[in-house]
């Protein structure tokens, strides 16, 4: 068998023939049952069980061969497979045996049934390999040799005789429209394979050509940059001396062509570096204030002397600073200005950021630039992104350009994960829109304090006695005190603070409420009731507590503010702001915040 075909046919087929196999294999186990219940009609329970666990084990040993054989079958499978296989379809021949020799009236019809099926079922894995299938499916033949010697003598020998050509027939039938039809497979698959060749070698040869003219242009425009910075930076010496008003306009209609030469460069130089993919994208951290000012600084200029409106607007919850490339962010967005700048005569810019809130990491960007210019046709809005293609012939010589402008603009969106689309109506406007996500580094840039000075009208220095228990409060506030050139007296609890109080005189006294040996609100008692240098000076006491009780407790014990900690150092400033006029003064500029707060 292994020397009946050439090396690589008999490798294809041993390929064809295991893959038809290992992908029908699991049938097998059920076609064993089926053949287990045909037995038990005939031959009972024993027998039936007997062959059934013969034949299962016989197939499960040839299912581990076949996966074996299937990581080497490219080299063909030998003598192993075909040894493996015959072996156990020997199991199988077994069964018409059974059902023959039966004392059964089925088993005779059954036993021609099983055999037939049998060659069917090699002849149909092996379809590809005829000849292995002859030989793997020798124990069928064996056995109908053995049934047909049965009959030697008896008329019904014949009979069988006959059945044989019958059977053969069949399945001559079977492997040749199988062959013809694998046949035709592999022409067409031969035919197929040829045609992916010419369409990969036309593929190869169309990217090497855009890949030449797309490095042929590459190096044009570079190389024309340099005499064009030579001609551009002459234009600028020149325009620097003395000439008339003649050469004056020359050299303005050199310096605009140039001007317009470099941007065609520039734009030839882009669209090559995005065919090529060396277009390159930064990710640095951009503020969107200063990328709003980048982005709309030239056109509000632009637009004022056209005549134009330009309005610019934010909506949604803005993110204060995001990583991005702002560079290309830019000259996208410009592009859609530059457009919308050039095609208005009359009416406005709208120019709007629209952001979404994705997730505490993530923000969708919509730049969207509204004109009141001419509009586009719906016709038109499908080549609008072509390369080297405008809308109207005509806009070339009127507006100038090369058409190259959006394509850049959308390329560069898809390569930043966006896209720009554009809606427009013919004498209305257009409206296009850049969407892109960001990465968000700081939604809100956190609001700075207003810094609280302790100065009182007139520059004058107050003389102020601080109660409090606790040292660092007592540090801080002693420190804002010194700050304004205020003079300061410290007392850690009230009976200090009572007996300093007697002792020198005070312009304010700030007395906190709980303090051990002697509270705040018993304190002040005593100072208001001892008649002494301070019976008049005006009292603010601190509490934690913000219970109104507590304020009216304070206000009963003869304080005029009550102030609650943390300090608000800006009310305490008004307070101290109204110490020059007294108790009445304090107390008033006490009651006038707590009113605007309620009433707030």
């Amino acid at each position: 068998m292994a020397k009946a075909l050439p090396g690589d046919q008999r490798a294809g087929d041993a390929s064809q023939a295991l893959t038809a196999i290992l992908q029908t294999q699991y049938l097998r186990y059920m076609i064993i049952a089926s053949w287990a219940l045909g037995l038990l009609g005939t031959v009972g329970w024993l027998q039936a069980g007997l062959w059934f666990g013969l034949t299962l084990a016989a197939g499960s040993v040839r299912g581990m061969v076949e996966k074996r054989l299937s990581h080497q079958v490219e080299t063909g499978w030998g003598m192993t497979f075909p040894i493996v296989a015959t072996v156990t379809t020997g199991a199988w021949a077994v069964a018409p045996l059974l059902a023959w020799f039966s004392p059964a009236d089925f088993g005779r019809p059954l036993a021609l049934a099983l055999i037939i099926s049998g060659y069917v079922l090699v002849f149909a894995q092996l379809r590809s390999s005829p000849r292995q299938a002859l030989i793997i499916s020798s124990p069928y033949g064996a056995a109908a040799a053995i049934i047909l010697m049965s009959l030697w003598g008896t008329p019904e020998f014949w009979s069988m005789l006959v059945v044989l050509p019958f059977t053969a027939a069949g399945l001559f039938v079977l492997v040749t429209m199988t062959l013809l039809r694998e046949d035709r497979i592999r022409a067409f698959q031969r035919h197929q394979a040829h045609l992916i060749e010419e369409l990969e070698a036309a593929r190869d040869k169309a990217n090497a050509a855009n890949d030449a003219k797309s490095n042929f242009l590459g190096v044009i425009s570079h190389e024309l940059r340099t005499p064009m910075n030579g001609v551009l930076g002459a234009a600028q010496l020149l325009s620097a001396t003395r000439l008339e008003t003649t050469q004056r306009e020359y050299l303005s209609i050199i310096r605009n062509s140039g001007d317009n030469l470099l941007s065609l460069l520039n734009d030839i130089l882009d669209m090559t570096k995005i065919e090529a993919g060396k277009m390159n994208f930064e990710v640095v951290d951009v503020s969107i204030d200063s990328l709003h000012k980048r982005i709309t600084g030239p056109f509000e200029a632009q637009a004022e002397a056209k005549g134009l409106e330009f309005v610019s607007t934010f909506e949604g919850e803005t993110p204060t600073v995001v990583r991005g490339d702002p560079l290309r962010v830019c000259q996208v967005v410009q592009n859609l200005l530059s457009n919308a700048v050039k095609f208005t005569e009359t009416g406005r810019i709208h120019y709007t950021v629209r952001s979404h809130r994705i997730s505490d990491q993530r923000v969708r960007f919509q730049f969207v630039v509204q004109d009141s210019g001419a509009g586009i046709a719906a016709a038109d809005l499908e080549r609008l992104f072509q390369p080297f293609t405008q809308v109207d012939s005509s806009s070339t010589r009127r507006f100038g350009g090369t058409g190259l402008g959006l394509t850049i603009a959308r390329r560069m969106a898809n390569i930043m994960g966006g896209d720009i689309t554009v809606t427009s109506k013919l004498a209305e406007g257009s409206c296009f829109t850049l969407e892109v996500e960001a990465e968000v580094v700081e939604w809100a840039k956190p609001v700075l304090a207003e810094e609280v000075h302790a100065e009182v009208e007139g520059g004058e220095s107050l003389r102020v006695l601080v109660v409090e228990d606790h040292p660092v409060n007592r540090m801080i506030l002693e420190a804002w005190m010194s700050s304004a050139n205020h003079i300061t007296a410290t007392a850690e609890n009230g009976r200090i603070a009572v007996d300093s109080a007697a002792e020198q005189p005070f312009d304010l006294i700030i007395m906190d409420v709980n303090m051990p040996v002697m509270d705040g609100l018993s304190a002040t008692r005593l100072i208001r009731e001892g008649g002494g240098l301070n019976a008049d000076t005006p009292i603010v006491v601190l509490s934690a507590s913000a219970r109104s009780e507590d304020h009216e407790a304070g206000l009963n014990a003869g304080a005029d503010a009550y102030l609650n900690k943390p300090i608000d150092f800006s009310a305490l400033a008004l307070l101290m702001g109204r110490v020059g006029g007294g108790r009445e003064a304090v107390a008033m500029a006490f009651e006038q915040p707590s009113e605007a707060s309620a009433a707030a």
